[in-house]
């Protein structure tokens, strides 16, 4: 032999003798070897590894645990040792390594032939790789990497790369099983068709999972990890079978089986399914269901777990979707507003009331979910994002809740006029405005005062513009974001500069009450979930649980809930929105649909029809149906079917309120549900004792009391019965009773007004024989009126401010 052949061979075996230290010495002893010492990265992929943690499928499923969707970036379901069939544990070990429960990880005998090859040859030529190094190789591929550098070092041919795989192969050994490390191995490799490790191979090619995984399923599946692409049961089934065989004999060779079992699973068909049992991958996936799991990765990915994570972590999601609610909410849309229906969509969004939380129960829309434009399929996440051209009168709940809230009776009588031309509220509107106002004119007639439970029932415009004119726009829009529509104060929600809640009371948007900006209908159905909860708002929550790929409990933060308005007021508030479905606009579609329940409602419809709404809720449930033309023009809406058309005849009292209906008469949580008692002190208006203590005085009295404590005093005209210039009552703005707080006078006109009669008529008995028509007038008079108790010049209340006046000036107690 040469000296130049005896110098390779040496070379050879100091080689080796180093990829022998590397691959049996302990991590601490491995500092003086410079191509094996330890980064941190490989400490940190070392611990990966044993941990087990590969890239798996998370499931998002409705409230009573069915599956909904999946996502993933491989397919794979991992389980434990105990869930693999022996015969796919046997079979891989003697196919890939038949010497892995011999070897420390690394076969000496195997690595020294091949690295003998390798450096002869100035390069990496052969394997020769165990179970281990498998692991190790296909980990630092499929989960390590993640950018196109990062996937080509983990497959460079290279001895640095062999002599880390060596180094981590050996290292995993010491610290796993060999049932672990092979079950680790069996979660991770690809099988083909998109399936990762042997569950979802099991699953994909045969239906059955890994645990009954027979013979010649085990032996071909064993075959397929040489090469998952060429070895396809579908497409190449020849050498497959070829392959299987091979699989078969080498178990044989190693004692696993005998040669007659080898050859009777050879008889055997593959017995794959007709085709490979896949799994949708993303919300695509889920039906009509898609809006809703789309909301969920919105809604977590704010929280920080992004769907990227998603796709790897192997969480399992439960969600608060529930599937009979889903379903009837469903049924009921389409029966309204048919899913072909060119340029029109109806969204429904249904939440639970609560005080501590707000379940999202059911989202869907008459579009289908899909990526076919062609079939009026849709992505764009119409329930839950600003759409539409608004919910029209829907609106007028939140100009009610502020006044009551402010102090206004829900059975108080208001006015209204055919037309109102406000000031303060902008200008436009209806012909011949005059400058600096903003004019309304009612559709429809209506007798001249009403209840303000009649007002919210039959929807008068001219009435809540002047509600809105006297609580305040800003009060009004205030009181819209606090029960819902939050949205509206997200920066940029009306254009780059405002927000659409700033943009309203700048303007000032004297239309808002009207309704005409676009909604968010997840953030309208919960407007009723508030009213519903007594005022207490909560963010709309999709989510019940999330686990991760161990079972533990993920924590998902939420937004706290908040009180927005005096439960008391809000109470009141709902029983008045009652009248609605009984006298009101709602009240056909609710008989048409049989509901016979308790519900608070309103109906709403914008100009031109190009748009429709209802808001329903009671104890039970909250819903806001939603009618919008979805199209590129913007042409009104027809009813009967629900169409675009020339001449809108949509109303929030037709398809709206019968979507409503049709889905609540079958759902026990909704014909179940009650609207809340109140307290009647709200039937004529309940204020502070501060607030109180001003009405009936005269402007210059009550404006000198709340001045003395502190706050800005605005005074309007209304009509009343009372005599001009007395207090009809005092309302508190946005900010309440803080100080500096603005209080709105409201000062009688006296348009109503009839003076007292004092002739001598005024008896009790004036011999006409109408004793009881005299009797009730006087009594009425003798409240401080009549003759007999005729009105103090200075009041009562007079005296005590100027008493107390007195004594601040001259420090008296």
């Amino acid at each position: 032999m040469g000296v130049k052949a005896l110098g390779r061979i040496s070379l050879v075996t100091v080689i080796i003798g180093v990829l022998v230290a590397v691959a049996l010495a302990p991590a601490a002893s491995l500092s003086g070897v410079a191509v094996a010492t330890a980064s941190d990265a490989m400490e940190s992929d070392i611990e990966a590894l044993e941990a087990g943690n590969i890239p798996g499928v998370t499931t998002i499923r409705d409230s009573e645990g069915n599956n909904m969707a999946y996502l993933f970036n491989q397919r794979r379901h991992p389980v434990e040792p105990d869930q693999i069939s022996q015969n796919m544990k046997d079979a891989i070990v003697s196919i890939e390594d038949h010497r892995f429960y011999e070897h420390e990880g690394v076969d000496i005998q195997g690595n020294f032939r091949a690295l003998a090859t390798n450096v002869l040859a100035g390069g990496v030529s052969q394997g020769a790789s165990t179970l281990n190094q498998q692991y190790v190789k296909n980990y630092l591929l499929l989960v390590d990497a993640t950018t196109d550098e990062e996937r080509q070092a983990a497959t460079e041919q290279s001895i640095p790369r062999k002599l880390r795989e060596i180094r981590m192969a050996a290292e995993i050994d010491r610290t796993l099983s060999k049932d672990e490390i092979l079950a680790n191995y069996l979660n991770l490799v690809p099988f083909g068709n998109h399936a990762y490790g042997i569950e979802a191979a099991a699953r994909t090619y045969f239906g059955v999972s890994a645990n009954e995984l027979t013979l010649p399923q085990s032996a071909m599946l064993a075959g397929m990890v040489q090469s998952s692409e060429y070895l396809n049961p579908y497409t190449n089934t020849e050498e497959v079978l070829k392959r299987r065989a091979t699989v078969l004999q080498s178990m044989v060779g190693n004692g696993y089986i005998s040669q007659a079992e080898a050859d009777e699973a050879n008889t055997d068909s593959l017995g794959v399914l007709d085709r490979p049992s896949t799994l949708p991958n993303g919300c695509i996936g889920a039906g009509d269901r898609g809006f809703f799991c789309d909301y969920v990765l919105e809604y977590l990915d704010e929280r920080g777990i992004t769907t990227e994570e998603l796709a790897r972590g192997g969480y399992t999601i439960d969600t608060t979707l529930n599937p009979v609610v889903q379903d009837r909410a469903k049924e009921s849309v389409n029966a309204q507003t048919s899913s072909d229906a060119a340029g029109v969509a109806s969204v429904m969004n249904v939440v639970r009331p609560s005080e501590t939380d707000r379940d999202v129960l059911a989202m869907v829309s008459s579009r289908t979910y899909g990526l076919d434009l062609d079939q009026n399929e849709t992505l764009l996440p119409q329930p839950y994002s600003m759409v539409g051209n608004g919910a029209g009168s829907v609106f007028k709940v939140f100009t009610a809740a502020a006044a009551v809230e402010a102090g206004y009776g829900i059975k108080n009588m208001l006015d209204v006029p055919t037309r109102y031309d406000a000031e303060g509220l902008g200008f436009g509107g209806a012909d011949n405005c005059p400058a600096n106002r903003y004019c309304v004119e009612n559709a429809g007639t209506y007798k001249p005062r009403m209840t303000f439970e009649e007002a919210l029932a039959h929807s008068p415009n001219t009435t809540f513009i002047q509600l809105e004119e006297q609580v305040g726009i800003e009060a009004t829009v205030d009181m819209a974001v606090k029960l819902g529509l939050r949205s509206y104060a997200k920066e940029g929600s009306f254009n780059e500069d405002y927000s659409l809640a700033d943009y309203a009371k700048e303007a000032p948007m004297g239309s808002f009450t009207l309704g005409p900006t676009a909604v968010n209908p997840l953030e309208l159905s919960n407007v009723g979930a508030t009213l519903a909860a007594h005022g207490t708002w909560c963010e709309p929550d999709p989510i019940g649980h999330i686990t991760d790929r161990n079972g533990n409990e993920v924590y998902v933060e939420s937004t706290p809930c908040e009180r927005v308005m005096d439960s008391g007021a809000a109470d009141a508030l709902a029983n008045a929105m009652t009248a609605d479905a009984h006298i009101g606009t709602a009240e056909a579609a609710a008989n048409q649909m049989g509901w016979n329940g308790q519900i608070a409602a309103k109906t709403g419809t914008t100009e031109s029809n190009q748009s429709a709404a209802f808001l329903g809720f009671n104890s039970g449930l909250s819903a806001a149906p939603y009618i919008y033309n979805d199209g590129t023009n913007t042409s009104s809406l027809c009813t009967s079917p629900v169409r675009q058309c020339d001449n809108g005849t949509l109303f929030g009292g037709t398809e709206p309120a019968r979507t409503f209906f049709g889905m609540a008469t079958q759902l026990q949580s909704a014909t179940s549900g009650t609207i809340s008692d109140y307290d009647r002190a709200y039937d004529s208006g309940k204020s502070t004792g501060l607030l109180e203590s001003v009405r009936g005085r005269s402007e210059s009295s009550a404006r000198q009391k709340l001045e003395g404590e502190g706050y800005r005093v605005r005074v309007i005209s209304v009509p009343d019965a009372q005599a001009s210039g007395t207090v009809v009552r005092a309302l508190k703005g946005s900010d309440g009773l803080a100080d500096g707080a603005e209080i709105t006078l409201q000062i009688s006109d006296g348009s109503g007004y009839t003076a007292p009669d004092t002739s001598d008529s005024n008896t009790q008995d004036s011999g006409n024989g109408n004793n009881g028509e005299s009797n009730s007038r006087n009594n009425g008079r003798s409240n401080g009126r009549g003759n007999r108790n005729p009105q103090p010049l200075i009041s009562q209340d007079d005296i005590d401010d100027f008493t107390n006046e007195l004594r601040r000036t001259f420090g008296f107690n």
